[in-house]
C-alpha cells in the first residue's frame, strides 16, 4: 500500500507506514549481521530519525535503501569506535607510571649517584665488578677472561663494593 505524496516521505501517515513496513526487517538485518550486543534497536531508531530529518529529500521508493544504508553506516561507525577504544585500552601509556613522582625522582637521583660512583672506580675494578654483577659471571670465569688470579678478582669486586657503599649507600 503506497501512499503518494509530493516532497518525499514527510507525510506522517506515509512515515508511519514505512516504519511498520521496514523497522522489523532492519532490526533483524542488524541483529543477525552484527549481533544483539551492538544495540540494533537503537540504530533502527536513529535511522528512522535521520529519515525524518531528510524526509523532503528521500522518495518513498528509496526509503528502504536509505534506512538500511544509514543504519549500516551507523553500525560500522559504532564498531570502529569500540575497536579504537579496545585498542587504546590495551596499550600501556608510555609516559605514565604507577609510581609517585617522589619515587621517580628518588630513583633518578639514586641512579645518578650510582653512575657517578661507578665512574669513580678504577677501570680494573669497574670491569671486574660489572662482569660479576651485571653479566653474572663467576669469579673463576672473570679470572680466565682477564688473565688474573681468582683472588685478584675477589679483591677487585670487594674493593669496588666497599667504594660504592660509601658513595651510594647500601647496595
Amino acid at each position: 500500500m503506497a501512499i503518494k505524496t509530493q516532497g518525499g516521505v514527510c507525510d506522517e501517515k506515509l512515515y508511519n507506514e514505512l516504519f511498520k513496513r521496514h523497522a522489523k526487517d532492519l532490526h533483524n538485518f542488524l541483529h543477525y549481521k552484527y549481533g544483539a550486543e551492538n544495540n540494533p534497536g537503537d540504530l533502527v531508531q536513529e535511522a528512522f530519525l535521520k529519515l525524518w530529518d531528510n524526509c523532503h529529500k528521500v522518495e518513498e521508493e528509496k526509503a528502504r535503501s536509505f534506512l538500511f544504508t544509514v543504519a549500516t553506516n551507523k553500525m560500522l561507525n559504532e564498531l570502529s569506535k569500540k575497536q579504537t577504544v579496545l585498542r587504546y585500552s590495551q596499550e600501556k601509556p608510555k609516559s605514565q607510571t604507577s609510581e609517585s613522582p617522589e619515587y621517580v625522582m628518588e630513583e633518578k637521583e639514586y641512579m645518578d649517584k650510582l653512575q657517578n660512583a661507578l665512574e669513580s672506580l678504577t677501570e680494573q675494578q669497574r670491569v671486574t665488578f660489572l662482569l660479576n654483577r651485571i653479566e653474572g659471571k663467576k669469579h673463576k670465569e672473570i679470572a680466565e677472561m682477564l688473565g688474573i688470579s681468582r683472588k685478584a678478582v675477589e679483591k677487585r669486586i670487594y674493593t669496588a663494593l666497599d667504594i660504592l657503599r660509601k658513595k651510594v649507600g647500601d647496595i
